[in-house]
């Protein structure tokens, strides 16, 4: 029996079942995919940079003369006053020893005094007037040495803050340089961070800041910028960035470790799409957008900011319209299709880029 004649008609209707229609066309076939209609959001392009916060003031309390503690006049992590007291320091012995110079002081005084009326009839000579002024004048610097002493004894918070841990105790003899506790300022905090010079056009006072920090990592804060230096660290190529972050509840504390991100771009209404949805052939960038009849057809976009997942769409699409995000390695153009569209509640539409 001769079989090649069953052979032939096999191949011509094997390949004309493989046809997508005349003229190379998709035919009647459907192609399920999955589909996502482009739409606008608010979009913030941000950089990915790590620093470490300060207290807006702070200062180390330190004792300006040597003595005894007579008294600590606040309590560890108590907030305080600017003028409030905080120590007393050898309060008895520098009122005692201000009391001598007044009576001092008086004596001279009335020396001086004396001497100058004695002197319009010649009877005291101008070298015992010239002492008497002298004594004067030196119990009078000595009464102001003794005031300064007692103000320096009498240790005040510079500024309202929250004082630290203290490092001394009632009674105990301090030399002049003695850490005695600090003051803190903690509100609001300074958020320091370096940026990488390429950036230094794009940041500016008021520029919003954003961190976290590892004990409350799902909270999120947020501040201003407020200082860019005016150098570049040659060493590493970049430059100090200051910003100021609220503190009201007090949960930032000095030195912690912050994981920041600048912002340096936002939009109120960019066009967003999927990044799934991009298709890439060298510098070309393409999506399948659904048109008339259901069916498809490829678009060049030009694409602007890259989110986490998804991508803004500068030029190509427009909003309302259906890009596929599933299904592309079966499409061609003119396919018809069928689309099941993406449940918006599981697409995630991230307000910021993360730039390293």
């Amino acid at each position: 029996m001769n079989v090649m004649p069953f052979i032939m008609a096999a191949l011509v209707l094997a390949a004309g079942c493989g046809k997508k229609g005349q003229g190379g066309g998709w035919g009647d076939m459907v192609v399920q995919v999955v589909g996502f209609t482009a739409a606008r959001q608010p979009i913030e392009e941000t950089v990915s940079l790590v620093g470490t916060l300060y207290a807006n003031e702070a200062v180390e309390i330190m004792s300006e003369l040597d003595g005894t503690v007579d008294e600590i006049a606040f309590e560890e992590g108590q907030p305080v006053t600017k003028g409030q007291v905080l120590v007393l320091i050898d309060q008895q012995k520098l009122r005692a020893s201000l009391a001598e110079v007044e009576a001092r002081l008086q004596l001279a005084d009335s020396t001086m005094q004396r001497y100058t009326a004695l002197a319009e009839s010649n009877a005291v000579s101008k070298q015992e007037i010239e002492k008497a002024r002298a004594e004067y004048e030196a119990a009078r610097a000595s009464l102001a040495l003794m005031h300064a002493q007692l103000e320096d004894a009498t240790i005040t918070a510079p500024f309202d803050g929250v004082v630290s841990s203290r490092q001394v105790s009632v009674g105990q003899l301090i030399m002049r340089g003695t850490r005695i506790t600090s003051v803190v300022d903690p509100d609001p905090m300074k958020a320091e961070f370096h940026i990488p010079e390429r950036y230094v056009g794009q940041v500016r006072p008021d520029q919003l800041v954003q961190l976290t920090v590892a004990a409350y990592p799902d909270v999120p804060f947020s501040g201003k910028v407020y200082f860019v230096d005016p150098r570049v660290d040659e060493a590493t190529r970049t430059v100090l960035v200051k910003a100021l972050v609220p503190n009201a509840d007090g949960k930032l504390h000095t030195g912690m470790f912050a994981n920041l991100k600048l912002v340096m771009q936002a939009r109120k209404d960019a066009l967003v799409i999927p990044e799934v949805a991009l298709m890439v052939q060298g510098e070309r960038t393409s999506v399948f957008v659904v048109g008339a009849e259901d069916k498809v057809e490829p678009r060049p976009v030009t694409t602007g900011v890259r989110l986490a997942g998804m991508v803004e769409v500068l030029d190509g699409v427009r909003a309302g319209e259906t890009v596929i995000v599933e299904g592309l390695q079966k499409l061609g153009p003119g396919a018809k299709v069928s689309v099941r569209f993406e449940d918006p509640s599981a697409v995630a539409l991230p307000g910021a880029r993360v730039t390293p």
